[in-house]
């Protein structure tokens, strides 16, 4: 072991005062390798992390609630209105709710190093590792021939290309997950609104809501499914311990997920969505979406072209590891963060860098800072009781209903109440932190209403992922999407966001919703439904294409392809024809 380390310490020529820079990586990345070799976390989202044991002062516990709550809304305020920078509003209720927290609970004053551990320290691992990888990439020029290429495609109609962009986007989000597919995709977006002379910012939107959808596909499309499949695994089940201190019946054990269950069971629910989805985007942007841009492709093509197929070729290869590593994560169970760090260590390292600050410099800092300060303000808020507070009153909903008929009735209203709950809390609280306190209340709500668990699981899936579509702040892909598009001079508002994603969250988790009834309420659960209603849904979207391509128009007009403009032409026929009618008849009389 020791030959081999001094081994490669001559390779990399350590000794050399020129190679200051590729020093540092090294040592990075022998720290990465150690790290990851002590131990590994079982999730993503944080695993067998320190966890603070705080309980709050007897007779305080309804004050500390709406203390949080109360903190929170002043902290959603600020941001709607943007008084201050989201970044600053996340710190402020952060250390809000620290001083309040620390003035509630039974312990003494709260150190730094117990605030720290109540940071996702995995998901800023990944965001940084992830954000020096597409800094490095970006010097290759990949990114602006990628833009051309989509363009070249699109050929020049700007709806079409956010068809391509859309669907390229929720497909990547699928098989990676949507923070990676949105730090490697808003770089190309940029560029490509530059060329084209468009608004970058509803392209921007448009991509990172079908990130959130294509992402629930998947165990690893969306952190939240990550840790979902992680919490909520059978052995993660068996030892996990009931209110009581009990272990939970082999019935639930057994009702745990698996990689593969997430294909099954979210997939066929979110390709259901896809051609509404796209309907309802067209018509939010009619106008900036309408119309073409023609440019001279041979022009484009000479101006952005790849710079450096050398770099693109070692960086590619690092990166398609870092992917592959990503994908065997529920085998591995290798913390994604120690993937994406070591893989920009290594990028590093083989593209012959011999400055840090050039990548650095692509790190969206502020990012970074929003979403410690804001894990630190959910995480408070829960020691408060608030996160508790609502699952309580959803259990309590839930019971409120007759078990019914095998249980049909209960095990309905468990699964809409929970889906809308999440959807409605990921978009105003990160579904990150959400749904790592959520996992145990999905077992405590199963187990003390006696519901089947596996629809609740799902139920908690669909509403985390396509709930964070509601609001800027609601998924981390959101985040990183505003970041990185305001440090580019494009800043994108609270309020702007919202106008297109909450309807797009309502939108797809109706039908989600509808997709949930007729599976397991109907349906039983059994896999002849899901193939059915995946049936009707491609059936649905060649019948729509055949439809619009038999009007002469191309593959992404026929997705939205609909009768709305002749309806309103027959309606407008109807209408004057009623007027025509009745002034004839005042004149008769």
């Amino acid at each position: 072991m020791m030959f081999a380390l001094l081994k490669g310490c001559y390779m990399f020529n350590l000794v050399d005062r020129k190679s200051h820079s590729r020093r540092i990586a090294f040592t990075l990345l022998l720290v990465v390798g150690c790290l990851s070799i002590i131990g590994h976390t079982n999730a993503a989202g944080g695993g067998d992390d320190i966890h603070l044991e705080l309980t709050i002062k007897d007779g305080l516990e309804n004050t500390a609630i709406g203390v949080g709550l109360s903190i929170l809304i002043v902290v959603y305020i600020l941001i709607i209105f943007e008084t201050v920078h989201r970044t600053l509003a996340a710190a402020v209720g952060g250390l809000a709710a620290v001083i309040a927290l620390n003035y509630f609970t039974n312990e003494p004053a709260l150190s730094l190093k117990a605030v720290t551990t109540m940071i996702d320290w995995e998901t800023i691992g990944l965001l940084l590792g992830m954000m020096v990888m597409v800094g490095v990439i970006s010097h290759t020029g990949v990114f602006e021939w990628f833009a051309v290429e989509a363009y070249k495609k699109s050929e020049g109609s700007i709806w079409s290309l956010v068809v391509i962009l859309c669907i390229v986007t929720a497909v990547l989000s699928a098989f990676l997950d949507n923070v990676t597919t949105i730090l490697l995709l808003t770089p190309v977006t940029i560029q490509l609104a530059k060329v084209l002379d468009l608004q970058p910012v509803p392209l921007l939107i448009s991509e990172v809501l079908f990130s959130n959808i294509g992402g629930a596909a998947t165990m690893i499309g969306d952190p939240p499914n990550i840790m979902i499949g992680s919490g909520l695994s059978p052995s993660a089940i068996e030892d996990a311990k009931t209110i009581d201190g009990g272990s939970y019946p082999q019935k639930m054990i057994d009702g745990g997920v698996s990689f593969n269950d997430f294909i099954i069971e979210m997939a066929p629910g979110i390709l259901m969505t896809i051609v509404p989805a796209f309907m309802l985007l067209k018509w939010m942007y009619r106008d900036e979406f309408s119309g073409k841009r023609i440019r001279d492709v041979a022009e484009l093509e000479s101006k952005y072209g790849i710079k450096d197929h050398k770099m693109l070729t070692t960086s590619g290869i690092i990166l398609g590891l870092v992917i592959l590593g990503f994908f065997l994560h529920p085998v591995t169970h290798m913390p994604v963060s120690w993937i994406a760090l070591g893989g920009a260590v290594f990028m590093l390292l083989a593209t012959n860098r011999h400055e840090l600050e050039e990548p650095l410099e692509e790190v969206e800092w502020t990012t970074l800072l929003f979403f410690a300060g804001l894990f630190v303000l959910v995480h408070s808020l829960q020691y408060m009781g608030v996160i508790n507070w609502i699952g309580e009153y959803v259990e309590q909903a839930i019971v409120w209903f007759p078990q019914g008929d095998d249980g049909i009735i209960r095990l309905t209203a468990a699964m809409l109440i929970l889906l809308w709950v999440s959807a409605i809390a990921s978009a105003f609280i990160d579904n990150i932190p959400y749904t790592a306190t959520m996992i145990p209340i999905v077992l405590q709500i199963s187990y003390g209403a006696n519901v089947e668990l596996g629809p609740l699981i799902w139920a908690l899936a669909f509403g985390a992922c396509l709930g964070g579509n509601g609001t800027l702040i609601g998924a981390s892909a959101n985040v990183v999407m505003a970041g990185m598009s305001e440090e580019a001079g494009y800043p994108v508002s609270f309020n702007e966001f919202f106008r297109a994603g909450f309807p797009m969250m309502l939108l797809t988790t109706a039908i989600v919703s509808l997709y949930m009834v007729l599976v397991y309420a109907v349906g039983g659960g059994g896999m002849m439904w899901k193939l059915a209603l995946v049936g009707i849904s491609l059936v649905g979207i060649v019948y729509q294409v055949y439809r619009g391509k038999s009007k002469g128009k191309n593959l992404a007009d026929s997705l939205v392809d609909n009768d709305f403009e002749e309806l309103k032409d027959m309606a407008g026929k109807k209408i004057q024809q009623v007027k025509s009618a009745v002034a004839g008849a005042s004149e008769a009389e």
